[in-house]
């Protein structure tokens, strides 16, 4: 019986949807693993999205918090917004209070990419802002460390973003800039960690 992981984000430019793919591509590399992935819900209007200039959201189903009582493991994408989690994902998170009561989401792993505009702009403080989440959750977080993806983690002849508690992109203030392909490896990487983890604690 294969150990199921969701690959959940949330992603107003696209930079975090491009780099769930490369997460997901890692996660199928182990044969142990079945994937979905999902999206957190808009809770912005469309017209506010327009100035925005977002584009329209991929066709990838959107997630309940009841979705997640299926998967034995959990992978968040999740952009900054002043070095803490999008409203979205506070919203998301702030509907799971029946499951928090039930510890329904008690025991499953769980682990973080995300996305920030500059290089200080949140790469670390949005993941550890999010373990508190975690924590009341009962989730066992997988932190990505740097053994996995060494070279590319401390590369210094190229901007990039990612830290010890997982892969990352650097978007830009404008949102100009889009993921590089060492993120994109940095998240495969990732990926392939993060199942193989989930396979060892939950067949071994």
């Amino acid at each position: 019986m294969s150990v199921k992981i969701a690959v959940v984000y949330y992603s107003t430019w696209g930079h975090v949807a491009t780099l769930a793919q490369s997460i997901v591509e890692g996660l199928k590399k182990n044969a142990d693993v079945t994937v979905d992935i999902y999206q957190i819900k808009e809770t912005l209007s469309e017209e506010i999205l327009s100035k925005m200039h977002a584009p329209p959201k991929a066709d990838v189903p959107v997630v309940t918090p009841d979705t997640l009582l299926a998967y034995d493991g959990v992978i968040f994408g999740i952009p900054t917004r002043y070095g803490n989690m999008p409203a979205q994902f506070k919203t998301f998170f702030d509907s799971t209070g029946h499951i928090w009561q039930t510890g329904g989401y008690q025991g499953k792993m769980a682990a973080i990419f995300q996305s920030t505009a500059s290089l200080g702009g949140g790469q670390e403080t949005t993941a550890l802002t999010t373990l508190t989440v975690l924590s009341h959750l009962g989730m066992i977080f997988v932190p990505f460390g740097f053994a996995c993806a060494f070279a590319d983690q401390t590369n210094l002849t190229e901007v990039h973003g990612g830290s010890a508690y997982g892969a990352g992109t650097l978007a830009g203030g404008d949102g100009s800039r889009q993921v590089s392909d060492l993120e994109k490896r940095v998240g495969v990487t990732q990926g392939e960690y993060f199942a193989k983890t989930v396979v060892k604690h939950f067949k071994h």
